[in-house]
């Protein structure tokens, strides 16, 4: 009779244990042991608890090669799903192996467990391990599977709801209820409102129950240029803003016009040599369609923000055109302008970050991206393969968030279809920018230096961004030198080569010109991809996420949606005309109850650098320590910096930082 130690853990995270039967069968060289019940005293499977079992085999089973896991219920006991994070088996001949499991477990499921060192195809011996690895991948690729959701967009995934999702991959808590909050139930209240918005302090009454510093902050200052222009910086979209050294042809900004803005004795030649001018320009919208409103059309202002740094350090809008094109009904609005002209004009230009915001910085090249990605994994590497182990924590839940997310955008009454341009609009407009994507421009240090903001002062997305983008590339290249020691070991890993090929087919749509890798021949070339893959997981997402109530709940701020055409004409404008251009109640309400939702605390938030154990490999394990070290060291840098500022920068800090899109 052979007796195994077997060690079973359950998940520390909320809802984890169970009260139903676990049953394991250990699978060996030699043999199976039989399907045995694991049951001690009281309760087994309890939240963030390890119990003991002994597994008893009439001869022993050899080298153990998988793990069986089944769950029965408890008598007529509804269904208790199970958080099963690992299972560690002693071998009589005293062997240890460790079985990474951190997934949910339901009645029903057959689980196969791997366990060992992490292993590419061409390391494999082992008959029965090379069938598991290529039946593990044949069932995936019949779940995990693609559908169009868009033309010129990635590929979705073709699951209609969550449910249809193998609780395998969920992250999330399956048994949790929605709990509405005050500021929720508001919102409802207000879905089917007809009435528009009596004046801003009417408006300051929807998030009466709810507040952050930077919310308040938004709310009193919206409407000074140092905030404006701090914003394009360090609010929920840095990705527009670039230096400009040379005016473009269609944006006709003469000397005279922005001369009592610039430091005395300069000019706006002069500045644009120092590097202290900048330009937003939103000539991705120029042609996008906008919904109906009212029986009519609305307008978009596919406009240019001319911003200067003055010697304050201060970053302020200068010169604001609101459509691409010059004439006399598309003016050039200047701060000198009256105080309603020149507010509509930067209302304008906001309402066309927000939309860029949304629909591409954070749906397209976060939500949807990463998607890609994670379907890509799971489709072409197994559970023991390097870049699995690595990559698939930067995966958590995100496939479970786009498909809530489909619901909302095939919705009339859905987020995107409340913005100026709708949903049709949006899923154009990210078809365009899609088009455009560079392989260049996924990296951020390659990003930053093609827009001149290597120097711009104040920039704190840019410090910590850089600085967490170096942490991650360490981290990544020295966990693919592990397993990839000579780019010989790259190029023959046909699982590697089928999981980029799956990424540059579905989620790149084949696109040469971006530059996009079709294989990877070298080292170098995989520790770079796959550095981006986790920092587009984790930090971009956070970037464009985090900060969405601080900037966005105050709609004056950035209004996804306007209800009237930009001004073509100044000096008409009233306090009365900019309210009647913001949403009205139900429109606002609509816009914000997603916001309040997805920047709510986050129960079990599972910050970047938080590895479950899945690597034994004692130089993987090191390399995860070190990493964890630099995140942390980082996270006391820049609290401390932020305890310092009048608006601290925060959504970079790593402790802060979900380590996949989960909202």
């Amino acid at each position: 009779m052979a007796v195994y130690n077997v060690k079973v853990s359950t998940g520390d995270r909320a809802y984890a244990g169970t009260s139903d039967y676990l049953y394991i069968t250990l699978i060996g060289a030699k043999g199976e042991s039989q399907r045995t019940l694991l049951d001690n005293w009281g309760k087994d499977l309890t939240r963030g608890k390890t119990r003991s079992y002994s597994v008893q085999s009439s001869q022993p089973v050899g080298d153990l090669l998988l793990l069986k896991v089944e769950m029965d219920p408890l008598l007529l006991l509804p269904e208790d799903q199970w958080f099963c994070s690992k299972i560690v088996v002693t071998t009589p001949e005293g062997d240890v192996v460790l079985f990474p499991c951190h997934q949910w477990v339901s009645r029903g499921d057959v689980v196969e467990l791997r366990g060992g060192p992490a292993l590419k195809l061409f390391e494999e011996t082992h008959p029965v391990l090379l069938e598991h690895r290529r039946k593990e991948l044949e069932l995936r690729k019949q779940v995990y599977q693609y559908t169009t959701l868009a033309e010129g967009l990635p590929k979705f995934n073709s699951f209609k709801e969550i449910t249809d999702i193998p609780t395998s991959i969920s992250g999330s808590t399956p048994k949790k209820e929605k709990v509405f909050s005050a500021t929720e139930r508001k919102l409802k209240r207000l879905n089917n409102s007809t009435k528009d918005w009596k004046d801003l302090e009417d408006l300051k009454s929807v998030f009466r129950f709810r507040s952050s510093p930077l919310y308040e902050h938004s709310m009193e200052h919206w409407k000074d240029d140092d905030f404006y222009g701090f914003q394009f910086l360090n609010g929920v979209n840095p990705n527009v803003i670039r230096c400009c050294s040379q005016l473009p042809a269609h944006f006709p900004v003469t000397e005279q016009m922005v001369k009592p803005f610039l430091q005395e004795g300069s000019s706006l030649h002069m500045e644009m040599e120092k590097g202290n001018m900048f330009l937003c320009d939103y000539k991705t919208l120029d042609g996008i369609p906008c919904r109906d409103y009212n029986g009519e059309k609305l307008t978009v202002a596919a406009g240019l923000c001319l911003l200067y740094k003055n010697p304050k350090d201060e970053l302020r809008p200068i010169a604001i055109q609101l459509q691409q094109q010059p004439s006399e009904e598309n003016p050039i609005f200047l701060p000198s302008d009256g105080e309603t002209d020149w507010l509509l004009a930067k209302l304008f230009i906001k309402n066309s970050d927000s939309i860029q915001h949304q629909s591409v910085h954070h749906l397209l090249n976060t939500h949807l991206v990463v998607q890609g990605f994670a379907l890509a994994t799971l489709r072409n590497l197994p559970s023991i393969h390097p870049l699995y182990k690595l990559l698939i924590p930067h995966f958590r839940n995100t496939i479970h968030v786009n498909t809530l997310a489909l619901s909302d955008i095939r919705s009339e009454d859905g987020f995107f279809n409340q913005s100026t341009i709708g949903m049709a609009g949006s899923l154009k407009l990210m078809a365009r920018a899609h088009a455009e994507t560079t392989y260049s421009s996924l990296f951020l240090p390659e990003n930053i230096a093609a827009r001149g903001l290597q120097s711009v002062p104040n920039f704190y997305y840019r410090d910590d961004g850089l600085k967490l983008w170096h942490i991650v590339q360490s981290f990544a290249k020295e966990m693919v030198d592990i397993y990839y020691p000579s780019d010989n070991d790259v190029s023959r890993d046909s699982e590697l080569q089928d999981w980029i090929d799956d990424i540059y087919t579905n989620t790149f749509l084949e696109n040469g010109r971006s530059g996009i890798p079709q294989e990877f021949l070298k080292v170098e070339e995989l520790a770079k991809f796959v550095t981006m893959v986790i920092f587009t997981a984790s930090a971009k997402h956070a970037a464009v996420h985090n900060g969405q109530f601080d900037y966005i709940g105050w709609i004056p701020n950035n209004p996804m949606m306007l209800c009237r055409p930009p001004p073509s004409t100044k000096g008409r404008s009233s306090m009365e005309t900019l309210l009647e251009t913001l949403p009205n109640q139900a429109t606002t309400a609509k816009l914000l109850s997603p916001i309040c939702n997805v920047c709510q605390e986050v129960e079990d938030l599972v910050p970047l650098g938080s590895y479950p154990e899945r690597f034994g490999e004692p130089l993987s394990r090191l390399n995860l320590a070190a990493f964890q070290g630099d995140l942390a060291y980082l996270s006391e840098e820049i609290t401390k910096r932020n305890s310092e500022l009048l608006l601290p920068y925060e959504y970079l800090n790593p402790a802060q930082i979900e380590n996949s899109v989960v909202s």
